[in-house]
Order: C-alpha cells, then structure tokens, then sequence
C-alpha cells in the first residue's frame, strides 16, 4: 500500500491558537483558487492508479472549512483503489458532506483547542461523526492549563474513540512532572514517542519506500521532515522514486514522521487507520485507567503560561 501525505498551499485558519507553531496567515483568493486548481490535479491523478492508495491532509491550516477539500475526500473516497481518506481538522467546519462518505473510507484527526471553541461544542461535533459512523481520534496540546478539559473531555468520549497529545515541554525543558506523565501516558500510551523521542537516525523507515510526500505544485519529498526531492508526481515515475531509506533525522518527533518508523508499533497497531490516529477494532484504545495518578489529586509542578 502507497500512503501519499499532500500538503498544499492553504495556510490560513479560522482558529488562533497561541501556542500554535505555525505562522498561519490570510490566504488571499488567487492562493485558494491555485490551492484548489493543485488539490484537483492530484485527485485526476488518483483516478488511473493502481493502489492501493492511502491518502491524509496534512495542512498548515484548517482544510475543511474548504470546500474543495470537503469535495476531493468524497471524491478520493469513492474511488476503489483508495482504502483509506483522512485529514487533520479542528473539527470546526460543516460535517453534512460526511453522511455522502462511502462506508468505512473517511477517517479523520480531531485536535480540541480550549479557548478556541468550548468543550460542550466540540464533544457535541464529535458525536455528530459517531451518528454518521466516521471514525476518528481527538488529540489536544497537553498544556497545564488544558488538564481540567481533558479530563472532561476523556470522560464526555465514548471509551472507543482514541484521544492522543501533543508535548509542549520541548519548548519548555521539564515542563511534566512525573506524575503529569503517568496520568497522560495512561490516556495516551504512546505520548512518550512525542515528548521524548529517541535516536532516530540510521532507523528503518517507510518514508521513501511506501509513503511520500507531495506539495501543491507535485513536489515529492519522503516525508514533511527531510526536504531533500524526490522528484515531481506529475512528471516522474513513481518507481523511479520508492525505494528503501533509513531515516536521516536526529531525532523525529512528530506523529506524521514516526508513525512510518518500521522500530516502531505504530502501522501494526492503526492499520488502515494509521493517518487518522484510530487503531483497527481488535485494538485497545487505551482510555483513562481508573487508579491512575491525576495531576488533580497529586502535586504537580506549574509553569507559566504558553509561548506566543
């Protein structure tokens, strides 16, 4: 199976999220028209591939407040020889196109932003896609001042729908206590492959071999991570591109990179639903443990609030 991460121009977002890594800004229209134009020139491109196919939206923006990405999953969806469809979202945007999925083929990446959008709202959007059967995950930035919404948010969940964080104490050296790490480990059992990566360098990894990369303009890259080109999908042969690469990173620590890893438990544990952070059915979702340490009930150690 071919996994394809396309990352196109879009870069604005209708959310402002302080600690938000990325320079978000406002797309002007010609960048919307040409992000469209690019969006669907890779889904012509689809049509005649042999797949399979797996395919994810990976951003610098919010995607699905567009509707040309709301049309180019269903699209992509409806096409046999691809299995999977997914995007990351803050879940803000329409969620009717979803019920016109074919079964099974739509999978998404959820992240609540508190402060953004209240807790009720999103849990509310989360159980609009159970009614309509769209699988998915939630994710939120693991900020000290987050933990009280996620523990309401872990309990407001169904118990099958995985919820996953992203670290913050790379900005912030020590920022988790012990016990912060105990009690988010026990939501999410593979936080530490994000707040604390190992060497990852000389490591086996699918990037290059059985998942790309491609940028609007056709640019093919192994992953997000290593800009060395590959070649461009829409004038180079695949084959001539795929082969077996070790990871050249020091370190890699952002789930679209190290989910390829071949070291690592990820594909075997997500399957199909490996882009959309969503294990296979016969896999535990691993939600809170009861017992587990909280940081409500034990001391944790403050710090200051986020970086702009």
């Amino acid at each position: 199976m071919l996994t394809l991460h396309f990352r196109g121009r879009l870069a604005s977002c209708n959310y402002a999220c302080p600690y938000c890594p990325f320079a978000k800004r406002r797309d002007s229209r010609a960048t919307l028209q040409q992000d469209a134009r690019d969006l669907q020139r890779f889904v012509d491109w689809t049509r005649p591939q042999p797949g399979p196919l797996r395919i994810g939206f990976t951003p610098w923006g919010e995607a699905l407040i567009r509707q040309h990405y709301r049309r180019a999953m269903l699209d992509l969806a409806a096409q046999p020889q691809v299995t999977q469809v997914s995007a990351q979202t803050n879940l803000s945007g329409p969620l009717a196109w979803l019920a016109d999925a074919p079964a099974g083929k739509v999978s998404l990446w959820c992240t609540f932003h508190p402060g953004q959008t209240t807790l009720d709202r999103f849990v509310a959007r989360c159980r609009h896609l159970a009614s309509l059967n769209i699988r998915h995950s939630v994710g939120v930035v693991a900020l000290h001042e987050h933990y009280a919404d996620i523990r309401a948010l872990r309990a407001a969940l169904p118990s099958d729908v995985p919820m996953w964080f992203n670290a913050y104490d790379r900005r912030r050296p020590g920022y988790y206590s012990d016990d912060d790490l105990r009690w988010l480990e026990s939501i999410d059992p593979f936080f530490a492959h994000n707040h604390s990566p190992g060497w990852s360098r000389g490591a086996a990894c699918r990037a290059g071999e059985e998942a790309l990369t491609i940028d609007g303009d056709g640019t093919v890259q192994r992953c997000h991570f290593i800009p060395t080109r590959l070649g461009n999908l829409y004038v180079d042969a695949l084959d001539t591109m795929l082969k077996p690469r070790a990871c050249s990173r020091f370190k890699c620590d952002c789930y679209i990179g190290y989910a390829h890893r071949k070291d690592l438990p990820f594909e075997q544990h997500f399957g199909l639903g490996l882009l959309a952070r969503v294990p296979t059915p016969h896999q535990p979702v691993h939600p809170l443990a009861a017992g587990s340490a909280d940081p409500q009930r034990t001391p944790v150690s403050r710090g200051v609030g986020p970086e702009g």
